[in-house]
């Protein structure tokens, strides 16, 4: 046995009695995984100063569609319809997240979906839930009911989506005197 075996079995056998892995690539690796966490609605970024390049839409049927934060353009909250997200790239695509708590702060994590999370760039994944976690969630925390998102090439397209979808959302123009 060579003298750089002896010492690898030597740092091995001690860095197993410390709790650590023998594989300093999988504890990189633990380590990046631990900068994100989760509640059952959504993932986020721990570091508040920390920003996700893009976020993950999770769909009840197994799909999934990413989209670019450098994307995210105006977004709105209304408590009674949901979160409205638009997306601008080579197509208008809104994204439309319904559900309850939407606003409200992760207990203990100090992140919601909106101030704390959307307009920070920290989540990293949304996904609709199951009934069952719908209903053991409660108002615990926020739940995520549906995402319904749609793709447009016109403003007349995205008007029309809106006023089916999510007429809470429509501007009325203020009429002058």
């Amino acid at each position: 046995m060579s003298a750089n075996e002896k010492g690898l079995g030597f740092l091995q056998r001690h860095l197993q009695l410390a709790g650590a892995s023998s594989d300093p690539a999988k504890e990189v690796r633990g380590e990046l995984d631990s900068e994100e966490e989760s509640c059952p609605a959504f993932g986020f970024l721990r570091g508040i100063k920390d920003r996700a390049l893009a976020v993950e839409f999770r769909l009840r049927n197994g799909n999934s569609e990413w989209y670019p934060y450098a994307w995210l353009g105006p977004w709105q909250h209304n408590p009674s319809v949901g979160l409205l997200l638009k997306f601008s790239g080579d197509v208008i695509t809104l994204v439309l997240i319904r559900g309850s708590n939407l606003d409200a702060i992760v207990p203990g994590r100090g992140v919601n979906l909106t101030d704390r999370g959307f307009q920070r760039h920290r989540v990293t994944w949304v996904r609709e839930m199951e009934e069952e976690e719908l209903q053991k969630t409660g108002d615990k925390g926020p739940t995520i009911d549906c995402i319904e998102i749609g793709e447009f090439e016109s403003q007349d397209e995205v008007r029309e989506w809106v006023k089916t979808h999510a007429p809470g959302f429509i501007r009325r123009p203020v009429k002058g005197d």
